[in-house]
């Protein structure tokens, strides 16, 4: 195609592009727009021609002027703006952001003749983004606090005094029965409070050995014991300025306990080795399963102590004592391993989740989450049945699983997977087809084929 041809085109192929085209004189006077432009900002056709572009006020140019007076935008000055992401007004004045690229153009001889603006709308994928964070925050405050979920009343209590507990400094422990989500409640006190974006220094007291106890919690200095080869920082100075977290704080041995108190009182640390004390500032968040009084009253805990860090005390209710909350975490559990393992399970078979009622759960919120590892093993496909669960759940419950159906053929299994999902789904088709995977006219469909009514009871 000739040269003078192209030219005469140019125009059509400028107007067939989605994104907008805007191009500028050097005093920043519009002298060209294609169709995009004019639809992303609501004008009629030709309107903008002639009117400077300072009239559509986008957020990020710049007026600036040399002694000169060349220069009167900053793109003048930097030569280009690269996918970067702004907002215009339409002509009614309403904002909305868009994605631009610019660039100057020069003519035959080099000299800056003008420039040229591309646009791309984005205010569907911004106006998304803010719905997801919002249904994000919606779910956060709805279903839990900071990581810890729950809707029953003794949950919603305990979100509510954590809430509170986050804004003080005084010391806090947290009481509840081994996977109950102690560590958990610890974060979200921390993450909550205005120490919040300091240290969060985590140590089991269980896990370590009186001998390493101290060093670890303290520190020590060069030569203090043999293998000390170099001083080392203590979790507590790890944690200066924000909160240190000692998870079963029961299993201190008593002579730590005296250091500890030490540290509560004084607020200073010594590491082992050294007789200079380092004044620290750290807020104490403690957690154990076991009955501190009666520890106290058997001489293995100290009662001053135990008074010290008994400041605020937090009690997480056993996952028997919130059975209202066992669907919402078997729903977030399910939904979390199928990302993490992507087999095509479906969902919860209702008798399943019959069990998981029924069931004290010795091991609390902990036992639940590898109830569903177990089952994301042994499911293939489908929705997790009773068949696919651990035997302890039945073995302590007195139940026993029903046992696995085989169909006698495959149509006999797609209508047994179709029942079970229209139960599930309680007869709502689309929910079913959600659940297996499909389309509603294909569980249509499927209804007609295996005889199988809209008006039958799914209820049950």
């Amino acid at each position: 195609m000739l040269k003078p041809e192209m030219n005469r085109y140019w125009k059509t192929v400028v107007d067939t592009i989605k994104e907008g085209i805007i191009i500028v004189d050097r005093k920043g006077v519009i002298v060209s727009v294609n169709k995009a432009v004019d639809k992303l900002l609501g004008y009629k056709e030709g309107e903008l021609i002639g009117k400077p572009c300072s009239v559509l006020d986008c957020n990020m140019c710049h007026i600036v002027r040399d002694q000169a007076g060349q220069h009167w935008c900053n793109l003048f000055k930097s030569g280009e703006i690269r996918m970067k992401q702004c907002t215009m007004k339409k002509k009614n004045r309403q904002s909305f952001h868009l994605l631009k690229n610019a660039s100057l153009l020069h003519d035959s001889s080099g000299q800056v003749i003008g420039a040229v603006e591309t646009l791309t709308d984005i205010s569907e994928i911004i106006e998304k983004d803010h719905q997801i964070e919002e249904f994000r925050r919606e779910l956060r405050s709805r279903d839990g606090f900071h990581g810890s979920l729950g809707v029953s009343p003794p949950m919603v209590r305990v979100f509510d005094l954590l809430a509170k507990v986050a804004q003080s400094d005084a010391p806090v422990i947290i009481f509840g029965e081994s996977g109950t989500g102690k560590e958990l409640a610890a974060e979200a006190i921390h993450e909550s409070g205005p120490r919040q974006g300091k240290p969060f220094v985590k140590v089991n007291c269980a896990a370590l050995s009186e001998s390493l106890l101290e060093s670890e919690l303290f520190g020590h200095v060069k030569g203090a014991f043999t293998g000390a080869i170099r001083d080392r920082e203590g979790r507590f100075e790890a944690a200066h300025g924000g909160d240190i977290f000692l998870d079963e704080v029961g299993d201190l041995p008593l002579s730590t306990q005296v250091k500890l108190l030490r540290v509560l009182e004084n607020k200073m640390i010594e590491r082992v080795g050294d007789h200079k004390p380092k004044p620290i500032d750290v807020r104490i968040i403690s957690a154990t399963h076991k009955d501190l009084k009666t520890l106290v009253d058997k001489g293995l805990f100290r009662e001053d102590l135990f008074f010290r860090i008994n400041v605020i005390p937090v009690q997480l209710p056993a996952l028997r004592e919130r059975r209202e909350d066992i669907p919402l975490l078997a729903e977030t559990f399910f939904r979390r391993m199928k990302l993490k393992s992507g087999k095509p399970i479906q969902g919860i078979n209702p008798e399943t989740m019959e069990v998981f009622m029924g069931y004290d759960w010795p091991g609390n919120i902990r036992e639940l989450r590898s109830v569903f590892e177990y089952a994301f093993v042994t499911c293939p496909e489908g929705l997790i049945q009773p068949h696919h669960l651990p035997s302890s759940l039945f073995q302590r419950s007195g139940r026993t699983p029903s046992p696995e159906r085989v169909p006698v053929n495959p149509m006999e299994k797609k209508k047994q997977e179709l029942l079970e999902a229209l139960k599930q789904a309680k007869g709502n088709q689309s929910e079913a087809a959600r659940i297996l995977g499909v389309s509603r006219v294909t569980i249509w469909n499927r209804m007609k084929q295996f005889g199988i009514l809209a008006k039958d009871n799914f209820q049950s």
